[in-house]
């Protein structure tokens, strides 16, 4: 679904452009990694990585520092989707490495629980055992199912690849990854004056801590967990700092099962698609009152939002943990995000002119176009291009060799 919100006033002169990505788990990052290549591959006078400002949210975030940093759709798919291994290659299991460490912290703590907790019912043997004990134990749960320690080694040894970095000062862009202070309930924005001193890696990781899930990122002393607790998809820091263009995506809305066939009934498919529908709920309601808000605070702006259909089931059902599921959505998000633009072509193609960039309607109507069509073109082109240098240099080699041997 796409939504064209133009400025209701137009500046004299073209401000910055900026990229805005909601968080959603691996989920939302597989699909905003689809419709931003389908973004890319539409509109022409300048690329996604030549943006002026980038804003990410949770797994938003990754994306928002892999643009900043470099690597445009094309290289974060052969990466992320492909697996490709010149670079770093990537594997969903990094997501899903339990937290052994946790649990055994919490496990050497059991006794001394115990023992606190025998203390507290001989003191007040009336409150009863489970009473005394209870709350001393909740305190044994561990933080986190998941270690996310290799997702932030991962990250620093990809922006430590050449012609990239780990540093939001040394960047060309303007990057913010937004966290929440776990001890204040406030949102925290990484890369901004007072906070650019914390690696780009340990930013996102601490953006992307759901609590339960991942543990609380621990960054000079305080801690931070994801920072969708609090807004969102945070455009406004993007439409603050100046961009009169702002491209949003939105990975997560509500799923409406009434209007499936068959219809679905949510409450009998499982506790995790019950939360699910929930956590959606509440996070695209809070998104579509920060929204309604931009016309009247930033009237010289223009704003775009791609967000998923509220009848797509694959985007709600597809388990990204699989390779083929991570291929899957990710094709799906570009497809159906390239259907988008093509609805609304002459809208959204007036609305690029006003600064300076046009829609590449050639592309977008070539239907045999899919996700991994570009990346297997660089290969081919990256195959060709060094079959002609292999020559050149051969060529060059026997030229040399002829001229030594003359006298």
């Amino acid at each position: 679904m796409l939504t064209l919100e133009p400025a209701l006033r137009r500046r004299s002169s073209r401000g910055k452009f900026g990229i805005a990505l909601a968080g959603g788990g691996p989920l939302g990052a597989f699909y905003e990694l689809g419709a931003l290549h389908a973004i890319q591959e539409s509109i022409t006078g300048r690329n996604l990585t030549d943006f002026d400002m980038y804003v990410g949210v949770s797994s938003g975030s990754l994306l928002a520092a892999s643009l900043a940093n470099g690597f445009d759709t094309t290289r974060m798919g052969a990466v992320l989707i492909e697996g490709e291994s010149a670079l770093v290659p990537f594997s969903p299991r990094l997501l899903l490495q339990p937290a052994v460490g946790t649990y055994m912290r919490r496990v050497a703590r059991l006794p001394g629980a115990v023992l606190s907790g025998a203390k507290q019912w001989m003191d007040e043997p009336a409150r009863g055992v489970w009473p005394a004990t209870l709350g001393t134990l909740t305190k044994l749960i561990p933080l986190a199912a998941l270690d996310n320690r290799p997702l932030e080694e991962y990250l620093r040894a990809l922006f430590a690849t050449a012609h990239h970095t780990d540093d939001f000062r040394q960047l060309r862009a303007e990057l913010r990854v937004v966290a929440t202070d776990l001890d204040t309930g406030q949102s925290v924005v990484f890369g901004d004056p007072r906070h650019a001193g914390v690696p780009i890696s340990r930013a996102v990781i601490a953006s992307a801590a759901l609590p339960g899930l991942y543990a609380p990122v621990e960054i000079a002393g305080r801690h931070y967990v994801d920072g969708a607790l609090v807004r969102t998809m945070y455009a406004s820091l993007a439409l603050d700092a100046g961009c009169d263009f702002v491209l949003c995506i939105n990975p997560l809305v509500p799923f409406d099962a009434s209007r499936g066939k068959p219809r679905r009934r949510l409450a009998e498919e499982g506790l995790d698609m019950l939360l699910g529908q929930t956590f959606r709920t509440l996070i695209h309601s809070r998104m579509q009152v920060g929204m309604a808000s931009f016309r009247k605070r930033f009237p010289h702006a223009d704003t775009v939002l791609f967000e998923p259909d509220a009848t797509d089931e694959t985007m709600f059902f597809t388990n990204v943990f699989r390779y083929s599921g991570r291929h899957t959505l990710a094709e799906h998000a570009y497809q159906r995000t390239r259907r988008d633009l093509r609805t609304h072509a002459d809208a959204f193609t007036a609305l690029l002119r006003r600064h300076g960039l046009d829609l590449d309607r050639r592309c977008l109507n070539d239907r045999s176009r899919t996700f991994s069509s570009a990346f297997h073109e660089r290969t081919a082109l990256a195959r060709a291009t060094t079959r002609h240098l292999n020559e050149a240099l051969t060529r060059l080699e026997r030229v040399l060799a002829r001229r030594a041997q003359r006298p």
